[in-house]
């Protein structure tokens, strides 16, 4: 029997470009292994156990080009390993530390189990290689892996540099070649961001879908006549599907979504700030900068200083009790709509990937329990993905969606405003002078390699000045330092480059120095910029 309606839920696996090889060690790295112990090793878990137990699921992972490169880093890789063998050390002293401390030493074990856990899957079933663990789920076909920009750029602050979006969308598209043997069919556009210039790119490019937010959907025209539950066409082909608020509300926000439930475990409370500097030795920087380290041994327990222990078993039920929860509601929700409408409703639920597991510990539980309870506990919907509701249903209109995003208020506040304005007109720069270059040189024949390399590199360069992360932690103030810097590192390597190919005269250990640095797309084709 056809269910009364879809339900996609998309995961947004993504992180910014960091790599330091000039630096032994460089605390900014931790944020991919953070995300790799935490997230993608639990994600790839629950979803193989969901794929070796038959259940009939359908998800949907975007997988950017940064993450992927990074993942696949000799470098980034090793010193993951250096990361993970540096925890487990620390979860054996604490082993020995809590000796006779009850709760606690048992949360000790908990997490001297979970990271030697962690070490076999990354060492062993996956060889150190998780992309390819991913693409092994979308060859079985329960997942479905899209792209995103190359570098996570903010497309419509790039609209009046066509050429740079088309880079960004092409390369990306390449990239997924290069990683998946094949084309991707969605991608997710950078922060749900949106203007009309997009959709001849996205169709030249072959891209069949992607998503908004709500509002880019509801105030196109004309007014889509089934709001955001069914995909529209927009003028040039693609589909937009809408993201649901009310779902996506539920799991992400920490005051009003389950992630905030007082069992769960509490993320800021953490014994990398708790124990002394000389205790927690090589766990910490060697400045001695305090740092997460992973274990954690409060629950949320209330807006009080005074936390209560983690209890285990008290979060699982939680997961198990919210799992249910969400569930119902998605059923209620569809047979609603499907009452309303003539055709099948889709609701689309996208989240970033690494809230599940990193920021919400128990989100990798969560997802396994709400998939299980979907395909066995109710029939009012089905798990799908964009692409296969696309081949299963007729689009039913066509609509020009309006300029949109999923931040603050919906447009660009969050990527343009007094704290990170001022990297625009160096962007901005920086983009025509790499579209001058690229046509005069696109010209010509017979073109050195060093000049080819130091095409390669001004792009690179350009790419990752582009990315949305950096302003979007000047604009929240995280790492706002860091951010300022790596906007400014990679402008004037850009300029620098930029004169030297204009006067033909490349520095060749500059330039090496720059491959060394950032060796992201190392078969990126500079002519897009033509």
């Amino acid at each position: 029997m056809a269910p009364n309606g879809y339900l996609a839920l998309i995961l947004h696996a993504h992180l910014p470009y960091v790599r330091h090889p000039e630096y032994d060690e460089f605390l900014e790295e931790d944020w991919l292994y953070e995300a790799i112990t935490e997230t993608y090793l639990p994600l790839l878990s629950v979803l193989y156990r969901l794929a070796e137990d038959g259940v009939p699921f359908h998800l949907t992972l975007t997988l950017t080009p940064p993450l992927c490169h990074m993942l696949r880093d000799p470098l980034l890789q090793q010193r993951y390993g250096r990361y993970l063998e540096r925890s487990i050390a620390l979860a054996n002293r604490e082993i020995e530390r809590t000796r006779g401390q009850g709760q606690i030493h048992e949360l000790a074990q908990f997490y001297q189990a979970r990271l030697n856990e962690a070490r076999r899957d990354w060492s062993e079933r996956w060889k150190r290689d998780l992309v390819t663990a991913f693409a092994e789920l979308q060859e079985r076909g329960v997942i479905e892996i899209i792209t995103c920009a190359a570098t996570h750029g903010f497309l419509p602050l790039m609209e009046n540099f066509q050429e740079s979006v088309r880079a960004q969308i092409f390369l990306a598209r390449d990239h997924y070649r290069e990683m998946f043997g094949r084309d991707p069919r969605g991608i997710w556009l950078p922060e749900c961001a949106y203007v009309a210039s997009l959709d001849r790119v996205l169709q030249e490019a072959n891209l069949r879908w992607f998503v908004l937010d709500s509002h880019g959907v509801m105030f196109g025209n004309p007014r889509p006549r089934y709001a955001i539950y069914t995909p529209v066409f927009t003028p040039a082909g693609a589909a937009a599907f809408g993201r649901d608020r009310e779902s996506s509300r539920q799991v992400w926000s920490a005051e009003e979504g389950y992630p905030g439930d007082p069992a769960y475990r509490d993320f800021y409370r953490d014994i990398g700030f708790d124990l002394s500097r000389e205790y927690l030795g090589d766990a910490l920087p060697s400045d001695g900068t305090r740092k997460f380290t992973g274990i954690k041994y409060h629950r949320i327990t209330g807006r009080t200083p005074d936390k209560d222990l983690y209890n285990r078993g008290w979060a699982m039920g939680a997961a198990d009790h919210h799992a249910g929860h969400f569930m119902g509601a998605r059923a209620a929700q569809i047979q609603h709509l499907r009452s309303n409408m003539n055709v099948p409703p889709i609701v689309v639920s996208p989240f970033d990937a690494e809230l599940f597991g990193h920021w919400w510990f128990e989100g990798p539980e969560f997802l396994n329990l709400f998939i299980r309870k979907s395909v066995y506990d109710q029939d009012a919907f089905q798990l799908t993905t964009p692409s296969l509701y696309l081949k299963e249903n007729d689009t039913q209109q066509m609509v020009a969606p309006a300029a949109s995003s999923w931040g603050h208020k919906g447009y660009w506040e969050v990527w343009l405003d007094d704290s990170n304005s001022w990297i625009y007109p160096h962007l901005h720069m920086a983009a025509k002078r790499m579209t001058e270059v690229a046509r005069v040189h696109a010209k010509q024949e017979d073109i050195p390699e060093r000049t080819q390399r130091a095409l390669r590199q001004l792009a690179r360069e350009l790419l990752l000045a582009q990315s949305s992360d950096w302003a979007f932690l000047m604009k929240t103030g995280t790492a706002r330092s860091y951010a300022t810097k790596r906007t400014k590192d990679h402008l004037l390597r850009f300029t620098r480059l930029y004169d030297q190919i204009r006067a033909q005269d490349i520095d060749e250990a500059f330039l090496a120095n720059c491959e060394w640095r950032d060796n992201i797309f190392p078969n990126l084709d500079w002519r897009y910029y033509a």
